[in-house]
């Protein structure tokens, strides 16, 4: 299980990453628009950066539903590699079945 700081902390950069995803989305094409004049771009460029840092959403870390894990990440299901074998093992995860040959 991870700590719960650790999982607070992301939840906190997601919701900061959806509150300025809009307006993160307008400065990026107006600063990588070749029609707008330089200085335009270099002030849409300067106000990119003045936003939060945490509102990146690179930020964000995969972590397990269930543990918080970081590492082991399965996208498709939401966990990590532990969690999945668990829970697979259990038929807990419909369509999952044991490789065997």
């Amino acid at each position: 299980m991870a700590k719960l700081s650790s999982i607070n902390k992301n939840e906190r950069r997601k919701k900061l990453v959806k509150q300025y995803a809009a307006k993160r989305e307008a400065l990026k094409a107006k600063a990588n628009d070749k029609n707008l004049d330089e200085t335009e771009r270099l002030v849409a460029r300067l106000k990119l950066a003045e936003l939060p840092r945490n509102a990146n959403p690179t930020r964000v870390r995969n972590r397990c539903a269930t543990t918080g894990r970081p590492r082991g990440y399965y996208r498709k299901f939401g966990l990590n590699r532990i969690e999945l074998r668990d829970l697979g093992n259990k038929g807990m995860i419909p369509g999952l079945t044991k490789s065997s040959w």
